[in-house]
């Protein structure tokens, strides 16, 4: 059997190990479900899961899963038939796998609920100054406030959305929200971006350039093109920049091993797989779509063997920091705690799945 082989079958079955141990994930600090029923162990409906489900179903899809995809199924007629919680950005985020998935089921109350959602973010989610999404929360309105993790929970879903129900002027408004975060997050000197902007104040907080955030908009810009393919050269060119300017200073805060630290501008602070998942899945997606050049492949395979010596043999992905409020200090970042999370799990799936389609090409 040669490397290549044994390369793509360690792979499947890690991506297999860190999928089933989503499922079993009862939710945030509650560990994993003793035993395995067969479905997705999580009961709550918010971000954390939405990102885990959405690296789930994008498993399910790669590997033509379809036990998967009736698993995903099962759990939001679940959760729609016992009643959703409250809108908010962060509940938006099971949206985004819920409008792909629909593509592979027939489920007119679940294209209903897309349609009713995304109309909800356009026309009654509070708006900042210069119609930004406001980050509103299930804790608190955050009035004023702008943050990098919308575009990755709401903004990718209401653009999906527009490309499902030939909604252009929904996806139009997508691109807008890219648009007008970059304007107040993306810092011009380094391109990495700041967690978070309020208009009350009119600062960037801590200045934090966070490393999940940063993840997030890795994958959010590729994601972005590739969900809606339609999105004019204009908008895609200031987007592809944005990007290159981000990844040039991402490899060069990139550890030897292969990580990046929590705050990706100080050595002092811890290290964070999720963080480095989704920085390496981003690049690889963007340099197989052309919007990145070859060369910044290496430093996400050095980040992909990070992540991979931090998945455990029951597919739990180690060092992941916990949810990550808005900090107005950087010491708030040095202290968030480790513990397993659907979202880690999710940012792993995907980029296996990445590296498993890489070997696939390679055939």
């Amino acid at each position: 059997m040669d490397q290549l082989t044994i390369d793509r079958i360690g792979l499947r079955e890690t991506t297999d190990r860190v999928a089933a141990a989503f499922r079993r994930l009862k939710g945030i600090r509650e560990g994993l479900a003793s035993g395995d029923a067969g479905g997705i162990a999580f009961e709550e409906w918010d971000w954390e899961v939405g990102v885990g489900l959405y690296g789930f179903l994008r498993r399910a899809l790669a590997t033509g899963d379809r036990a998967a995809i009736a698993q995903l199924t099962d759990w939001y007629a679940w959760q729609i038939g016992r009643g959703l919680p409250p809108r908010q950005i962060n509940s938006t985020a099971p949206m985004l796998p819920l409008a792909l998935l629909v593509e592979h089921v027939d489920r007119p109350d679940f294209r209903a609920l897309i349609e009713d959602w995304a109309d909800w973010l356009v026309r009654s989610l509070p708006k900042t100054e210069d119609g930004g999404f406001q980050h509103v929360v299930k804790e608190r309105l955050n009035e004023g406030e702008l943050w990098d993790d919308t575009l990755f929970m709401a903004v990718l879903f209401l653009a999906r959305a527009g490309r499902l129900l030939g909604r252009r002027d929904w996806i139009d408004e997508a691109v807008y929200q890219f648009l007008v975060h970059a304007r107040y997050l993306s810092d011009p000197v380094t391109g990495l971006w700041y967690h978070g902007w309020t208009f009350n104040g009119r600062h960037n907080f801590a200045r934090a350039f966070w490393g999940r955030g940063n993840a997030w908009i890795t994958v959010a810009i590729p994601e972005l093109l590739d969900l809606v393919p339609e999105i004019e050269a204009k908008d895609r060119r200031f987007l592809t920049n944005l990007l290159h300017s981000q990844v040039r200073t991402l490899k060069a805060l990139q550890r030897r091993d292969g990580l990046f630290h929590t705050l990706l501008d100080d050595p002092a602070s811890p290290v964070e797989a999720s963080a480095t998942a989704g920085i390496a899945y981003g690049i690889l997606r963007a340099v197989r779509a052309g919007i990145l050049p070859e060369e910044d492949r290496a430093a996400a395979l050095s980040a992909f063997g990070a992540v991979l010596a931090e998945i455990d043999e029951t597919g739990v992905v180690g060092k992941v920091s916990d949810g990550t409020a808005m900090g107005h200090d950087l010491e708030f970042y040095r202290r968030i705690p480790n513990l397993p999370t659907p979202y880690g799990q999710a940012l792993a799936m995907l980029l296996l799945i990445e590296m498993l389609g890489s070997r696939e090409d390679e055939r």
